[in-house]
């Protein structure tokens, strides 16, 4: 598998992608309930900071204070897609256990899962209706002759 490559000398040390909720308090318990946890360093009535490992977060901010970063318009995710995040597990059983949760936990069906044999995948929508796709990938990657 290829390594990306940077051409601004060295990778990013961290990872942090904001999205706009709704209701803060209730998208801190349906992603407490999918087993995430939160650094109160940085949570307040505005915002938290969802800890995905150590060097990747989500900062969950509400709608308002969201609107403070852009001049655009803040698209709802729940007719429109503004992007698709994506997040590994260490197994297929761990995907379908993950996805499962978030149904239970208030989150709505996405696409169905996909077996590709390498890799096999499932996906939710959060109750802001963010699309959310987990995955699992054979660490020897895929096959030669794989269509990707």
């Amino acid at each position: 598998m290829r390594r990306a490559r940077c051409y601004f000398g060295r990778m990013a040390k961290q990872m942090f992608l904001n999205l706009p909720v709704k209701d803060l308090d209730k998208s801190v318990e349906f992603f407490s309930a999918l087993g995430f946890s939160f650094n109160p360093d940085f949570t307040d009535e505005n915002a938290t900071s969802m800890i995905i490992n150590d060097d990747a977060f989500v900062m969950l901010l509400t709608e308002g204070y969201f609107k403070t970063f852009t001049s655009k318009s803040v698209a709802d995710a729940r007719s429109a897609t503004e992007a698709i995040m994506s997040f590994s597990l260490d197994s297929r059983e761990e995907v379908d256990v993950m996805v499962k949760r978030a149904l239970t936990a208030g989150g709505t069906p996405s696409q169905e899962a996909q077996d590709y044999g390498f890799m096999y995948t499932h996906s939710f929508q959060d109750p802001d209706g963010h699309l959310w796709e987990v995955f699992w990938m054979d660490p020897a990657g895929p096959p030669k002759d794989a269509a990707l």
